[in-house]
């Protein structure tokens, strides 16, 4: 079963709530530069808002494929373009809550590589056994 488009918005907040939260938790104190809490859950906050409009364009781009989906590598690939949407914004400031050049490039490509690795890793394999339904329901968590 492919997921659906409900079902995709519903595992990228899922994951990134929980997965992206304790990951975040953990790795803040040991990230280089020492950012605070509150600069790397702003950032964690910033990949989910923004996953929910990269999910609507996918959806669109999928719309042109015969199958209505793409291979699950795309999935990994698509970190490019959304973590360095993410570090623009975060870098010149746009972000609200963050200033300009206050987060360190390193901070920010360790924590968001280790957050995207662990989701996808997790999505595309154990995540099937505890959410046996899952899969043949789109992916849709609830």
């Amino acid at each position: 079963m492919l997921p659906t488009l409900n079902g995709r918005l519903q595992t990228r907040i899922f994951m990134l709530v929980v997965f992206g939260g304790l990951i975040t938790l953990v790795l803040t104190p040991i990230l280089p530069d020492d950012p605070d809490y509150k600069t790397t859950y702003i950032i964690l906050a910033t990949v989910l808002v923004l996953g929910i409009i990269w999910e609507l364009i996918y959806h669109g781009i999928q719309q042109f494929r015969w199958e209505k989906d793409w291979p699950t590598m795309f999935g990994l690939i698509t970190a490019i373009n959304e973590g360095a949407l993410v570090w623009l914004l975060v870098d010149i400031g746009a972000v609200p809550g963050i200033d300009a050049d206050s987060v360190p490039f390193w901070a920010f490509f360790i924590d968001f590589s280790v957050i995207w690795f662990v989701v996808w890793i997790w999505t595309n394999g154990p995540m099937r056994v505890p959410f046996i339904r899952w899969r043949f329901f789109g992916g849709r968590i609830i």
